[in-house]
């Protein structure tokens, strides 16, 4: 067992509106179907414990890309969607923020009986991975949200957040149980993040003497976890700079949306009639899919699928999101009825995209795309918390060069 990693995130507040929940709850069912249609149950929960990807499937949903308010928006749009088709994917996701998480236990042990599991097991895995991370290791942040997704195969991934008040940023924890033995007694070799003064890390080899007197008061075993593998840090500042993304990923990505382009490739035949910026917006949810761990490094990127909820880098194009859940459903729909033409032809956008990197030079004009995705967010239904993206008055419009 092993806790995979953390992700360190400025605490944003205020809330998802209902168009766009509404929206989450639909690609995230798709992408989910897809994953464990390809991969299967555990590469799902696997891609759920890497704080990367996790990161980039929030921004691909039109959350902002590098706020807390993820944790809570994504893992609620996917327990509200993924439950209804727990017998069907195998999967089901337990607890939630504040109070919610306290019915983890109950959810669990509901889910355990009806699949055979060790209800018992699954519960105190629960309760000792939110214990450690709030308990044996205090580092300034209080737990407030805890999920433990869980398969009917026994497999489960924790994800969990806490807040720190002192400086104003959340930190999440990402749990694996992938070749779980024993909660070990070995130390993390180092805790990633901003150095804020000194911690009780009861994980340390130097604590053993105080743990030997706790065990003497208590009569219990202590647990510890291994090394933390991965650790994201993301910055206090809320728009996406170039610095954030790779852009040579994501110049390869938007010259491949570009109508001239199309035609050129025979795997991308039987997606004609869906437009360039739904083209776009499918080719980085197609990365989410079946992308591997490395090209998860810059979750800023996958915002360019769908933009942000404030704004950032641009309005959320309802349209385009609609498109591409559209499409994602027809492509599930068809291959359930044993046509998996688009389905390929979605995988397919991923696999172009990567190949084309190797040769590709960016421009460096990443403000010149952004800009015109914003010019431009009106033509697609873009919007915000602040409301719908009007088109720009005469004087503002510019034309702009594509690509970077």
């Amino acid at each position: 067992m092993k806790r995979s990693g953390t992700a360190d995130l400025p605490l944003h507040y205020g809330h998802v509106p209902l168009w766009l929940a509404e929206r989450m709850g639909k690609l995230g069912l798709a992408i989910t179907e897809e994953i464990i249609s390809h991969k299967g149950k555990n590469e799902f929960l696997s891609r759920l414990s890497n704080p990367f990807w996790f990161q980039s499937l929030g921004a691909v949903m039109g959350m902002d890309w590098h706020s807390s308010g993820i944790t809570t928006s994504v893992m609620g749009a996917l327990k509200r969607s993924i439950n209804p088709h727990a017998k069907e994917f195998g999967i089901c996701i337990c607890g939630g923020k504040g109070k919610l998480s306290r019915q983890t236990p109950m959810e669990l042990m509901r889910f355990a009986d009806l699949n055979g599991l060790n209800a018992a097991e699954m519960v105190r895995s629960s309760k000792l991975t939110a214990k450690v991370d709030n308990t044996a290791i205090q580092d300034g942040f209080q737990l407030y949200q805890h999920n433990f997704i869980v398969s009917d195969e026994g497999e489960w991934t924790v994800v969990q957040q806490g807040m720190s008040d002192v400086n104003n940023t959340a930190r999440r924890y990402h749990w694996h149980s992938e070749g779980f033995d024993s909660f070990t007694e070995e130390p993390h070799t180092f805790i990633y993040g901003q150095n804020k003064g000194q911690i009780l890390n009861l994980t340390d080899k130097a604590a053993r003497p105080l743990k030997d007197a706790m065990l003497q008061i208590i009569s219990e075993e202590p647990q510890k976890i291994i090394t933390e593998i991965n650790h994201l840090i993301l910055p206090g500042h809320h728009e996406v700079k170039p610095e954030d993304v790779n852009l040579k990923r994501l110049g390869t990505l938007l010259w491949l949306a570009q109508d001239q382009q199309i035609e050129q490739f025979e795997e991308l035949l039987l997606l004609q009639g869906v437009g360039p910026r739904t083209l776009q917006s499918l080719a980085l949810v197609s990365e989410v899919i079946h992308g591997s761990p490395s090209r998860f490094q810059d979750p800023a990127r996958f915002s360019f699928a769908h933009g942000g909820k404030d704004g950032h880098p641009f309005p959320v194009p309802v349209h385009v999101y609609d498109d591409t859940i559209e499409t994602l459903q027809n492509a599930i729909q068809r291959s359930k009825m044993g046509n998996s033409d688009k389905q390929q032809a979605i995988k397919s956008l991923f696999q172009i995209s990567s190949r084309m990197e190797e040769n590709f030079t960016p421009n460096n004009n990443f403000e010149q795309v952004v800009e015109k995705e914003r010019s431009e967010s009106w033509k697609y239904g873009g919007r915000t918390v602040f409301g719908k993206a009007k088109p720009p008055v005469a004087s503002q419009l510019n034309l702009f060069e594509d690509g970077l």
